[in-house]
C-alpha cells in the first residue's frame, strides 16, 4: 500500500538529510482494507512502514490468506477456473474520503506473480485481470479492486490413475464379452471387471472435488 499523508512533511536539510524513517503502523493514519472472499489468513508481523519527507507512505505486509471460490469442475480434470480477490475498505466513501488505485497494470502484477508462484502442484496459474469500480452500499459509493486471477489444472495425474485405467477395464469388457471362450469363463471375467469397476469407483469418489453445482462429467459416465 502507498498513500500520501500532507501532515508528515519536512525539510531533510534540516534533519541532517534524512529523507526517510521507518515506523510502527500505528504512528499514523492507515487505510483499513479488507479481503471480500477471505475466510481465513495468517498475517506476519511486520506492522512497519516507510515515511519519506514528501509524506508518501510506503506499507508492505505480506500473509497468507485462505479465499471461498466457486469451482464449475464440470470439465474435470481438464478445466480452467477463475476466482477474484476483491479488496475494498466499507469505512470510507469512495466519493469523499478514500479512492483506491493499482500502482501496477495486470500485466506487470501477472509477471510479479509467477516469480513468486514456484510450486509445480495440481494448478497452473494462467492470467490475471483487475477491476476497478465503486460498489454501493446503503447508498453510498465505496472503492473497490478486483484482481480475476484463472488457473488451469494439470491433468496428468488424473489421467495416469483414473482415465487411462478406466478406458482399460471398458475395452477388457469389450473383448470378454464378444471374444471366444465358454458362458462360465465370461462370467468369472465379469465378476472380476466388475469387482475391479467397484474399486475404481472408490477411488474416483475420493480423487473427485465436490464443491460444485453440476458433478464432473468423468463422474456420471
Amino acid at each position: 500500500q502507498e498513500w500520501k499523508n500532507p501532515f508528515a512533511t519536512w525539510d531533510p536539510r534540516d534533519f541532517c538529510n534524512i529523507s526517510k524513517v521507518i515506523l510502527p503502523l500505528n504512528t499514523y493514519w492507515s487505510p483499513p482494507i479488507f479481503i471480500l472472499e477471505r475466510v481465513d489468513g495468517q498475517n506476519s508481523d511486520m506492522n512497519y512502514m516507510a515515511l519519506t519527507h514528501n509524506g508518501s507512505v510506503n506499507f508492505t505486509q505480506p500473509f497468507q490468506v485462505t479465499l471461498t471460490c466457486s469451482l464449475i469442475i464440470l470439465k474435470f480434470p481438464f478445466d480452467t477456473q477463475t476466482c477474484s480477490l476483491s479488496i475494498a475498505s466499507f469505512l470510507y466513501p469512495a466519493v469523499t474520503d478514500l479512492v483506491m488505485k493499482t500502482r501496477r497494470t495486470a500485466s506487470e502484477s501477472m509477471k510479479d506473480s509467477q516469480s513468486f508462484f514456484l510450486t509445480d502442484g495440481e494448478w497452473k496459474f494462467t492470467n490475471l485481470s483487475i477491476i476497478e469500480y465503486t460498489e454501493m452500499l446503503d447508498d453510498q459509493g465505496f472503492s473497490v479492486i478486483t484482481y480475476m486471477i484463472s488457473m488451469q489444472r494439470r491433468p496428468t495425474l488424473y489421467i495416469l490413475n483414473l482415465i487411462l485405467p478406466t478406458c482399460a477395464l471398458y475395452l477388457l469388457d469389450m473383448a470378454v464379452l464378444f471374444g471366444p471362450g465358454s458362458l462360465e469363463e465370461k462370467i468369472n471375467y465379469q465378476i472380476a471387471i466388475i469387482l475391479g469397476s467397484s474399486m475404481l469407483a472408490v477411488i474416483l469418489n475420493n480423487s473427485l472435488p465436490t464443491s460444485s453445482n453440476k458433478p464432473p462429467v468423468i463422474g456420471t459416465h
